[in-house]
């Protein structure tokens, strides 16, 4: 198992800079942001462009990695692939397969997105639209021999998002039913742990059950506001109370986490996704965060 992280935290830094501090600092593999150069999605943590799949530069990513001596865990883009809007819809999947045809050149064998959804629909209507698009997606993707990663984040932060969230794959019940839509081998979870905690999916049992479809690990921890619960109730679907840590400042008991993961056969990269707003507001703070972090996850992972 090795320890990483995913480089949309350092927005502003080069991909060069970003790899020498990553390998610097005691981490073993990197995720690479992917979203496109010029007109990127700016929200927190997306929007990033550490490699303009677009203009891609084969050797100038290879050279990084031979001085750094790190491991591309994943091309990481994750826009909204079920957008409601057709034209937006097309321009994120088109991105998705050149971020897939990215991986490719590079040897990158994962690519971590998500399944995407009209929060305005229904579970079963989002489902229908997921018929439309994904199968063509993973077509594209099983021909090139990359695999597909879906996080589980139900990305429901705020009202706009209200009241579906913009990705449909945050359950058990969501992954079953769309891995038997599109039962095929490199379609697989980027299983992050936090985002159960706060719906209440037992993330340790979630490792047993889901095994054989974990390709990657983010890394993430939660914390639960109480004060926020009370005044909202769980009816806010976590908005004012689900707080996004880094490991070993939330909820999450790693050393039991990470242990399912080797007890079921995972040995892959689990990679740091930082979206901790107490660490985000200058470049030391980020840095920091990804100190505390490896010193919470290194003791576990060898």
């Amino acid at each position: 198992m090795k320890l990483g992280l995913m480089t949309a935290a350092f927005p502003r830094l080069s991909l060069e800079k970003v790899a020498a501090w990553t390998a610097a600092n005691g981490y073993e593999a990197i995720e690479i942001a992917c979203w496109p150069a010029r007109s990127g999605e700016r929200r927190r943590y997306a929007g990033v462009s550490h490699i303009d799949v677009e203009r891609l530069d084969v050797d100038r990513v290879r050279a990084v990695l031979d001085r750094t001596g790190l491991e591309v865990s994943s091309l990481a883009y994750y826009p909204n692939n079920l957008h409601p809007d057709p034209d937006h819809r097309r321009a994120v999947n088109a991105h998705l397969r050149k971020v897939v045809d990215a991986a490719v050149a590079l040897d990158v064998p994962i690519v971590g997105t998500f399944v995407g959804r009209d929060p305005g629909k229904t579970v079963p209507d989002s489902f229908k639209d997921f018929r439309r698009v994904w199968p063509r997606l993973l077509d594209y993707a099983g021909e090139r021999g990359i695999t597909m990663a879906i996080e589980n984040c139900p990305m429901l932060f705020s009202w706009d998002e209200w009241p579906g969230g913009l990705n449909l794959a945050s359950t058990p019940a969501a992954w079953d039913e769309m891995f038997a839509i599109c039962d095929v081998p490199h379609f697989g979870l980027n299983l992050d742990p936090s985002h159960l905690v706060w719906l209440g999916i037992d993330h340790e049992r979630v490792v047993r059950d889901y095994a054989s479809r974990i390709v990657h690990v983010h890394a993430k921890d939660m914390e639960i506001d109480h004060e926020g619960l009370y005044r909202g109730g769980v009816g806010a679907q976590g908005m004012g109370w689900q707080v996004p840590r880094l490991p070993g400042l939330g909820e999450i008991d790693w050393g039991r986490f990470i242990g399912q993961l080797y007890r079921f056969g995972y040995d892959g990269v689990v990679s740091v996704e930082h979206e901790d707003r107490a660490f985000e507001a200058t470049q030391d703070l980020v840095e920091r965060g990804f100190l505390i972090a490896r010193d919470a996850l290194r003791p576990y992972v060898h």
